[in-house]
């Protein structure tokens, strides 16, 4: 019932204000409409005209020329945050390589930590180097949405002649927009209510508790009795809210929304679900009414949904079965790796929902998942597009969409369209080129780093060690930042560099590229709608759009998962691990 109640909670919210979210990037009257001068005021401190609008190319060079110095800024501040201010348990300087992983991280919105943030970021790291990035990044990736539906539809200046530039708007008015007016407003209410619920909103250091019951341990053979707990606090509730709105996922603690300070109660527990989805499905029904194609809309969140629900429900199902490691032992669903307090149904939940969207965030250990239940977030990850990040999910199903539209225009012998506009050889070079970087990045570096012992040494053998480095590259092609945790070598100098690679790749190609879509296809005349037009908002090209992504995602990845969680899954049942009788 909870995960029932937590899908319609989603629903009642994203409906509502995914209407709002197209007022305001339409520019019509919304009840923010008095932010306004703040806006302008910002973008003109920023640098830029608010009244200029831009082509799809100087959109594209104003998201990079504003990512780069971000990157920039942050890495220094993880690199040398020792001597910074409030940094008031002395938190020392971050080596090179976990620096430039985490500054690429942050901003591709995709948060994969190879660090624990209570321990190796200071305050002022957390809030300048990974909380005002959880605000910008999502904010860039809902400008850029916006600006290839204004392509779509033909422009900003839809009426000028074909061929003619096309305004796709302005990049810093839309970003200041989607952070002024959707997530800041929405972060504020969530961190009260989390704050409300007993996470720490404070700037004081590290309390220290009287343990209830003292413990001994051995230090060089000497036993020392230990009475004493030391509590990492701080802004937290703050950073939880926008990474749970913002689709960021990168935790205050190491062990995230698992940690009861970061998720103290049930209720927190349905409130962090639930925003993990609320803003993605509300830019689905904001994309249907910016197009005023109200029914494509529903298509898009209609497949979404179904696949969604489908995760969902084989991974509670999946995670009720009981580990085969402690047959003899124990019985009933998989409780390695979880807070007893959430169960196993809430924890199996989460799993799921974390890769659909690119949020990544766990309150339990993917990692101790059921062999089939880890299985189900790399599905979430593969696809990319179950709801997806904020503003990026819909890009990513958009190239799909104009994929399955490529097809079914050849299956009936049709030139393909959009909205009227022709699909051509370049339009299908540049979606071709942006999925086939998926397989090439993730299955690329899996491969290698299977080939290099000296990289896998301290990590699991066998089909497990296998899945844990596939889920590594494969969490970081998806912006989502979710880990099986027991890669022993995460944090080694191959694994920070190479992530970082595949981390800014994966961001910039995939957004790129459909910009340059839509800025090819806003400069072309619009066909006239006929009797033999491919409508895109039916359930017949729904049901064809879900065949599509299916079959393209099995035939890229179907022998991995058959190698790693399948193959473990397997073994396990069969009463052997990694080749070996139990």
């Amino acid at each position: 019932m909870t995960i029932l109640f937590t899908y319609l909670l989603v629903f009642a919210l994203a409906w509502p204000l995914g209407g709002y979210i197209a007022r305001v990037f339409r520019g019509e009257r919304t009840l923010t409409d008095a932010l306004a001068p703040l806006e302008r005021a910002l973008v003109r401190l920023i640098g830029a005209n608010p009244d200029r609008g831009m082509t799809w190319q100087a959109y594209g060079r104003a998201l990079l020329l504003s990512n780069i110095p971000l990157a920039l800024l942050a890495f220094l501040v993880y690199a040398f945050q020792a001597p910074l201010p409030l940094n008031p348990d002395r938190i020392g300087n971050m080596p090179w390589f976990v620096a430039l992983n985490t500054a690429a991280s942050f901003i591709t919105n995709t948060n994969w930590q190879n660090y624990s943030g209570q321990a190796q970021l200071g305050y002022l790291a957390q809030m300048l180097g990974v909380t005002a990035l959880q605000f910008i990044t999502p904010a860039a990736g809902i400008a850029v949405l916006f600006a290839i539906l204004r392509g779509l539809n033909g422009g900003v200046n839809a009426d000028a002649p074909a061929g003619a530039p096309r305004d796709f708007g302005n990049y810093y008015v839309d970003v200041v927009r989607a952070l002024t007016r959707v997530l800041l407003p929405a972060s504020v209410v969530l961190a009260l209510l989390l704050t409300w619920q007993g996470v720490p909103s404070t700037f004081s250091g590290a309390k220290t508790a009287a343990l209830l019951e003292p413990q001994t341990v051995t230090v060089n053979g000497a036993a020392q009795p230990v009475t004493t707990q030391t509590i990492p606090v701080g802004p937290v509730a703050a950073m939880v809210a926008i990474k749970q709105l913002g689709t960021n996922g990168g935790g205050w603690y190491g062990p995230n929304s698992a940690v009861p300070l970061e998720n103290p109660t049930a209720l927190s527990n349905v409130l962090e679900g639930a925003a993990i989805l609320v803003l993605p499905v509300a830019l689905v029904f904001a994309t249907g009414a910016f197009l005023r194609r109200p029914k494509f809309g529903v298509m898009i969140l209609g497949v979404m949904t179904l696949l969604s629900a489908a995760l969902v429900a084989l991974s509670v199902v999946a995670e009720r079965a009981p580990n085969p490691a402690f047959a003899g032992l124990a019985s009933g669903a998989n409780l390695e790796g979880k807070e007893l307090r959430l169960g196993v149904d809430a924890s199996a939940f989460w799993a799921a929902i974390t890769t659909q969207t690119s949020n990544g965030s766990v309150n339990a250990m993917h990692d101790s998942l059921n062999p089939l239940t880890g299985a189900v977030p790399l599905a979430g990850l593969f696809l990319n597009d179950v709801y997806g990040g904020l503003g990026v999910g819909v890009i990513n199903f958009l190239l799909f969409v104009l994929l399955t539209v490529f097809i079914a225009g050849l299956m009936v012998g049709r030139t393909p369209e959009l909205f009227g506009r022709k699909i051509e050889a370049r339009e299908i070079k540049l979606v071709s080129l942006a999925l086939l970087l998926q397989p090439l990045l993730i299955l690329g570096f899996t491969a290698v780093t299977l080939a290099m012992p000296a990289v896998t040494a301290n990590s699991n053998p066998g089909f497990h060690g296998l899945s844990q480095v596939l889920y590594a590259y494969t969490s970081q092609f998806a912006n989502n930042g979710s880990a099986f945790a027991g890669l022993g070598t995460a944090n080694s100098v191959w694994h920070n560099v190479t992530g970082a690679a595949v981390l800014i790749l994966a961001r910039y190609i995939p957004m790129l590229a459909p910009l340059a879509i839509a800025g090819s296809l806003a400069r072309k005349r619009v066909a006239p709608h006929t009797l033999g037009t491919l409508r895109v908002d039916t359930p017949v090209f729904a049901g064809t759009l879900l065949s599509v992504m299916l079959i393209l995602t099995l035939l890229n990845f179907l022998p991995a998962l058959m190698l790693g969680p399948v193959g473990e899954h397997v073994t396990a049942r069969a009463g052997t691990f990694q080749g070996a009788p139990r």
